[in-house]
């Protein structure tokens, strides 16, 4: 039994914007996330290093990895959003992409 989506979607204003924006801000995680890589497949050690509290590098750059990904996610919704008000708003007002 197929009931078909929870909720209608409405037209997208800015899919280009967003690809472009997605794929920017998978790059700058990628470079970071194989730092973290590199780091462990090359130089083990270093991750024992104690920063600060008592804490490893391991462990620093681990959480700062994950909190580094929900601030993409908020800039990217955002972002995109924004984009997407201004564009509804243009069109509205007569058809002119910003």
């Amino acid at each position: 039994m197929d009931h078909g989506p929870n909720i209608t979607t409405g037209k997208d204003y800015a899919p280009e914007y967003k690809s472009r924006l997605g794929l920017r801000l998978f790059l700058v995680y990628s470079i970071l996330y194989a730092g973290f890589i590199i780091i462990n497949a090359f130089i083990p050690r270093l991750m024992a290093f104690i920063l600060f509290a008592g804490l490893n590098l391991a462990v620093v750059y681990g959480f700062g990895l994950i909190i580094t990904a929900i601030v993409l996610g908020l800039i990217y919704n955002h972002l995109c959003t924004k984009k997407e008000q201004q564009m509804q708003a243009a069109e509205s007002a007569g058809g002119q992409k910003p």
